[in-house]
C-alpha cells in the first residue's frame, strides 16, 4: 500500500501543505456543503459505510485531504495511486491485494485514485469489474468534470461529491491555523504581516488552500531575519522569534503585485462601476482594462459575469436580445474550464456587450411594477381562466384567439380598464429594436382603435371578432383567418390620407378621434407640424394622452374633448390648441352616436341635414385656403342586411328571406319616429351639406367586407324590440312568429363560425 497517507515521523519534514492537511472531519475547512454536521458524506464516514465516490473540484479545495481524512477514519485497507504515474500494471497488482484480502480477511480496500481522468478509457475499463462486484470502492478525485472525462459506467456506479473554491474566510482560517500549529505549522514563532501582506496571499490564491499554504511557507522561510541583520539566515529560527512579512515578500511568494483593489471597500466598487459604465458607454478598451484589473486583482469571476448578465438586460435590453444569452453562455463556459483559460469567455462576453447596441427599454418594467403599487386592478372578464367550466374552451367569454388569424394577432384589451391607453414600453430605433418598433408601434395603434373606437360606440360596437366560451368544438376553429378588424381599420386610414397629402409643416385637425387612428399616422406624417385630435369623452381624451405619454412633449399632439358629432367654431378652436386654423381636417366616423342638435337649434335640429350643415359650416371656417375636409362614415341604410345573411348563410327558404328584405327596404326608407332620418340618410343628404358650405366635393362609395362571428349579445341587441328600431318594426312588419325563426336561425348559423359581414362606406373629399 502507498504511503502517501503515512504519517512522518518529523512534524516539519516536507511541504507545508502537505503537513497542514487534515486528520479528521473536525480538521477540514470549508466543503460544509457535503462534510458539515448530518451531511451525507459525513455520516457515511463516520459509519465507515462507504460507497464508490468521485470528488470534483478545483486544485487546492481538498479533494486529496478528504481522502487523507478517510484513510484515517475507515477500518477498510486504504489503497492510493496517482493516475499520471500508473498504469494498467499498478492497477492489477493493486486490485490483487484487495482481492487477497477480501478472501482471506473478509477486509474491505478503499482505492483512492488521485487525477482519475488522467487514465485512459482502457485503463478507466480495467477497473470498472472490480468496483461493480465489491473488491475495492472507489474514491477517485478530478479537477475535470466527471461526466465528460470519467468513464461513464464509473460514474454511474459512484456518488459525485463537488467541491468548491475555498472562501476568503476559508483561507484565512487556514493561515491562522498554520500560524498557531506549534507542531505542523508556524506556532512556535510569532509571525507578524505587514498591513495588506496576508490578505494579498488570501485574494491572489483564489480559493486554493495549496497554493496559500506554498506561498505561507516560501513568505515565512525567507524573511526570517535575525537581529542588526541584512541578510536572511538558515532556518528555523530560534523559538520566539519574530518573523515580519512584509507586503513585497507576500508579492514575491505568490508571483502576482498587489493590486490595489479592495473587495470589500470603496474601489472595489469603484473599480466595477468603471467597469459597467464603459461597456455601457460602448468603450471596449476601456472595458477590457477595468476587467483585467479586477481579474489581476483576484475578483470573483462569478461577481463579473452576475454584473454582465444584469448590464444585458439592462442596458444592451431589446436592442440585441441575444445578449443575455451570449453572456451566460460565456459564464457556463469559464465554470467548465476556469482560470486562466477562462480569461477568453470572459473578455468574449465583454466585448460582446461593449460592442452591442445599446437600449434600456427594459426600465419600463419598473413603471409597471409602480402602477401595480398605485392600483391593484382587476383582471378584465374576457382575460380570467376559464378551465374549470365544462363547457369553456380554456378562454374567458369574448377572448380574442389569436391564432385564428392568419398572423397570428387580433386587437384587443390586455390591460385593466383604469390602465386602458397606458404605455410601458418604447422601442428604441436601434439594433433589433430599430426592425420590429414599426410592428409593434403599428399593433399597439391598432389595438387602440379597436379597444377605444369599440368603447366609444362606434359602428359594430359589440361587435369585435371573439371566440367565446361556446365555440369549444367549432368546425374550422383551426382553420386561419384574416383578422378583418385590423385590416378595415388600416384601409380606411390609407383611404382618408390617401385623399390628401400632408406636408410635414402641416396642420391636422381630427375630430371623433377617440380610437386614435388617425392620430398615430397624422403625427408621422407631420412631423414638423401639429396633429390635434378632438374626442368626445374625458375618459378617451386621458386614454389618448397616455398611449402619447411616451413621446418627447414638443412632439406629443395636443388633444382635446368636444361634443361628439360636431366641430368647435375658430373661437372655440383658438381656447383648445395652440392654432384656430388647419390645413386638413380628417375624420373617420364622426357621426357614430348619431347626430347631436347644434347649440340653441330648433327642435329639428337633431336631423342628419341641420347637424351635417353645422359641421360644415364650421369646418369651412377652420381650414386654410387649399385645405382639405376628408371624411369616411357608415350609414346605416348602406349597412349589412340581415335578409342577405338568413338567404345566404343560414339557407332560410325564400319567402321568409323575401319578406325579410321587403321589410328592411321598408324601415330604411321611412321607419317612422322621431329619429327615423338617423336610417335613412345617404350620401346625397352628407355631399348637399357640404357643397351647401361652399365646398367642392367628390363623393366615392367603398364596399367593405370582414370575418365575423355572430355573438349572443348581438342577437340580443337586433332582436330585443324595446330597444331596438329595427328590432320593433321588423317584429311589427313580419309579425312574432317569424321575427323568433329568423332569429333562431342566425342563432345556429353562430355556432358554426364566422360570415362574411358586408357593407358600404361613403369616402367624401372636400376642398375650401
Amino acid at each position: 500500500m502507498s504511503d502517501l497517507f503515512s504519517a512522518s515521523g518529523d512534524q516539519h519534514d516536507g511541504p507545508l501543505a502537505d503537513r497542514m492537511r487534515p486528520r479528521t472531519l473536525d480538521d477540514l475547512i470549508g466543503q460544509d456543503h457535503i462534510v458539515g454536521p448530518g451531511r451525507l458524506l459525513r455520516r457515511a464516514i463516520q459509519a465507515d459505510r462507504l460507497s464508490s465516490l468521485i470528488f470534483y473540484g478545483p486544485p487546492g479545495t481538498g479533494k486529496t485531504s478528504l481522502a487523507r481524512v478517510i484513510a484515517n477514519t475507515t477500518r477498510a485497507a486504504f489503497e492510493s495511486l496517482n493516475a499520471v504515474l500508473t498504469g494498467i500494471k499498478d492497477i492489477r497488482e493493486a486490485i490483487d491485494r484487495s482481492d487477497e484480502r477480501r478472501r482471506l480477511y473478509g477486509r474491505r480496500t478503499i482505492l483512492f485514485v488521485d487525477e482519475v481522468h488522467r487514465w485512459n478509457k482502457a485503463q478507466q475499463d480495467a477497473l470498472l469489474p472490480w468496483v461493480e462486484n465489491g473488491t475495492v470502492i472507489l474514491i477517485g478525485a478530478t479537477t475535470e468534470n466527471p461526466f465528460f472525462e470519467v468513464n461513464r459506467a464509473l460514474v454511474s456506479r459512484s456518488r459525485i461529491f463537488q467541491l468548491k473554491s475555498l472562501t476568503p474566510e476559508d483561507l484565512r482560517e487556514t493561515a491562522r491555523r498554520t500560524l498557531a500549529d506549534r507542531e505542523r505549522g508556524y506556532g512556535r514563532w510569532r509571525v507578524v504581516f505587514e498591513e495588506g501582506a496576508l490578505e494579498h496571499l488570501v485574494e491572489v490564491a483564489g480559493g486554493d488552500a495549496r497554493s496559500l499554504l506554498n506561498a505561507l511557507e516560501l513568505a515565512i522561510e525567507t524573511s526570517w531575519l535575525p537581529e542588526n541583520s541584512a541578510a536572511s539566515a538558515p532556518w528555523p529560527p530560534p523559538e520566539g522569534a519574530e518573523i515580519r512579512i512584509s507586503l513585497a515578500a507576500a508579492e514575491e511568494s505568490i508571483q502576482r503585485r498587489a493590486v490595489l483593489y479592495d473587495r470589500d471597500g470603496d474601489y472595489h466598487f469603484d473599480t466595477i462601476s468603471a467597469f459597467i459604465k464603459s461597456v455601457r458607454g460602448s468603450d471596449p478598451d476601456a472595458a477590457l482594462y477595468w476587467l483585467a484589473k479586477m481579474v489581476r486583482a483576484g475578483e470573483d469571476p462569478a461577481f463579473i459575469f452576475r454584473r454582465m448578465i444584469i448590464l444585458a438586460g439592462e442596458d444592451v435590453g431589446m436592442a440585441d436580445p441575444q445578449a443575455v444569452g451570449v453572456v451566460v453562455a460565456c459564464a457556463q463556459a469559464f465554470e467548465r474550464i476556469g482560470f486562466p483559460e477562462g480569461n477568453f469567455p470572459l473578455a468574449h462576453a465583454c466585448l460582446y456587450l461593449a460592442t452591442a447596441p445599446k437600449s434600456n427599454t427594459a426600465m419600463g418594467f419598473f413603471d409597471a411594477l409602480g402602477e401595480v403599487e398605485k392600483e391593484d386592478a382587476e383582471v378584465p372578464g374576457h382575460l380570467r381562466d376559464a378551465n374549470r367550466d365544462a363547457e369553456g374552451f380554456g378562454h374567458g367569454d369574448g377572448y380574442i384567439y389569436p391564432h385564428a388569424y392568419r398572423d397570428h394577432w387580433a386587437a384587443q384589451q390586455y390591460l385593466p380598464r383604469p390602465l386602458r391607453g397606458k404605455t410601458f414600453y418604447l422601442p428604441s430605433r436601434i439594433g433589433y429594436e430599430g426592425r420590429i418598433r414599426e410592428e409593434v408601434l403599428r399593433k399597439r395603434e391598432l389595438q387602440a382603435a379597436v379597444i377605444l373606437g369599440d368603447e366609444a360606440g362606434g359602428p359594430g360596437e359589440g361587435e369585435v371578432l371573439s371566440w367565446s366560451a361556446a365555440a369549444k368544438g367549432r368546425e374550422g376553429w383551426f382553420k386561419r383567418l384574416e383578422s378583418g378588424r385590423s385590416a378595415l381599420l388600416l384601409a380606411d386610414r390609407d383611404a382618408i390620407l390617401g385623399q390628401c397629402a400632408p406636408a410635414r409643416h402641416h396642420r391636422i385637425l381630427i375630430p371623433a378621434a377617440n380610437d386614435g387612428l388617425l392620430l398615430w399616422e397624422s403625427l408621422r406624417r407631420v412631423p414638423e407640424g401639429l396633429a390635434a385630435a378632438l374626442t368626445d369623452t374625458e375618459a378617451a381624451r386621458d386614454a389618448l394622452i397616455r398611449y402619447t405619454a411616451a413621446l418627447d412633449e414638443p412632439e406629443q399632439p395636443e388633444i382635446a374633448c368636444y361634443p361628439p358629432g360636431r366641430l368647435p367654431s375658430p373661437e372655440e378652436a383658438a381656447a383648445l390648441f395652440s392654432t384656430p386654423v388647419f390645413d386638413h381636417i380628417l375624420a373617420r366616423e364622426p357621426w357614430r352616436r348619431g347626430f347631436a342638435p347644434p347649440p340653441g337649434a330648433g327642435p329639428k335640429a337633431g336631423a342628419p341635414e341641420a347637424a351635417l350643415a353645422a359641421f360644415a359650416g364650421n369646418a369651412r371656417r377652420l381650414l386654410a385656403s387649399g385645405g382639405n375636409l376628408v371624411i369616411l362614415q357608415s350609414p346605416p341604410r348602406l349597412g349589412e342586411r340581415i335578409s342577405r345573411i338568413i338567404r345566404e348563410e343560414c339557407g332560410a327558404p325564400a319567402s321568409l328571406a323575401d319578406a325579410l328584405e321587403r321589410a328592411e327596404q321598408a324601415f330604411f326608407a321611412a321607419p317612422g319616429g322621431a329619429d327615423s332620418r338617423r336610417w335613412t340618410w345617404d350620401g346625397g343628404t352628407l355631399e348637399e351639406a357640404f357643397a351647401g358650405a361652399g365646398f367642392t366635393t367628390a363623393l366615392t362609395v367603398l364596399d367593405q367586407g370582414e370575418e365575423r362571428l355572430l355573438l349572443e349579445r348581438d342577437l340580443g341587441a337586433w332582436f330585443d324590440r324595446d330597444h331596438s328600431p329595427w328590432g320593433a318594426f321588423i317584429e311589427e312588419a313580419l309579425g312574432a312568429e317569424d321575427f323568433g325563426a329568423i332569429r333562431d336561425l342566425l342563432a345556429v348559423r353562430a355556432k358554426e363560425g364566422p360570415i362574411r359581414w358586408k357593407w358600404k362606406s361613403l369616402l367624401l373629399r372636400c376642398r375650401s
